[in-house]
């Protein structure tokens, strides 16, 4: 599975590979990797092959599961797809309450004890994840954990998740991804150690050298 969906991931470019010419995240950091998982909607293939993935985790991972919450925007799609293949509700969170109306961040009904599986596209720090979270637990929901398409395994964020009590199962990994695109053709073999390097640490730029 994990093999498949990077390979999948890989061939739509949802992840894209560029260790030559870095992208620059937000913060500043220059990353060799780009994410970019709402391209799964737009491949028919691609998409049936991570909807049926995602409910396969909350079947066999979280099967306690009553509703599905979905992170705001990215994982709604998936939520609501995941939701129909399971026969289960769903509801997204928004990433801040609305300023109208009832300034809902939940939308979609959750009652106090429900049992919750938060469904995200990309886990790279965790922390926009662990907000859901706990914006769903602070509501009174019994969060069991989180679905997710794809993480980087950057220790910050297994520790971040480790931390706040949060459990993840992702559809792939960084480590998989890489082995694929070495195997395809997407990277050289020698650039395999220097993805890593970064993944191992963000924030050291010397697999840049």
């Amino acid at each position: 599975m994990e093999k498949q969906i990077a390979k999948d991931l890989l061939s739509i470019q949802a992840v894209f590979l560029r260790p030559e010419e870095p992208f620059t995240w937000a913060s500043g950091i220059k990353s060799p990797i780009y994410c970019d998982n709402r391209l799964t909607l737009t491949s028919v293939e691609v998409r049936n092959h991570v909807e049926a993935g995602l409910a396969e985790i909350v079947r066999t991972k979280f099967p306690e599961a009553e509703v599905l919450m979905g992170t705001s925007t990215a994982g709604i799609a998936h939520a609501a797809i995941t939701a129909t293949i399971l026969n289960l509700p769903m509801g997204y969170v928004r990433s801040g309450a609305k300023d109208h109306g009832r300034g809902n961040q939940i939308e979609g009904r959750l009652e106090k004890g429900q049992k919750v599986v938060v469904i995200e596209d990309l886990i790279s720090t965790g922390g926009s994840c662990i907000e859901v979270v706990n914006v769903l637990r602070e509501a009174g929901a019994d969060v069991l954990g989180v679905a997710s398409i794809f993480t980087y395994g950057m220790k910050k964020g297994l520790d971040r998740m480790a931390e706040a009590n949060v459990i993840n199962y992702s559809l792939s990994n960084l480590d998989s991804l890489v082995e694929v695109a070495a195997e395809e053709g997407y990277i050289k073999p020698e650039d395999k150690e220097r993805l890593i390097k970064f993944r191992n640490n963000p924030s050291d730029e010397s697999w840049m050298k």
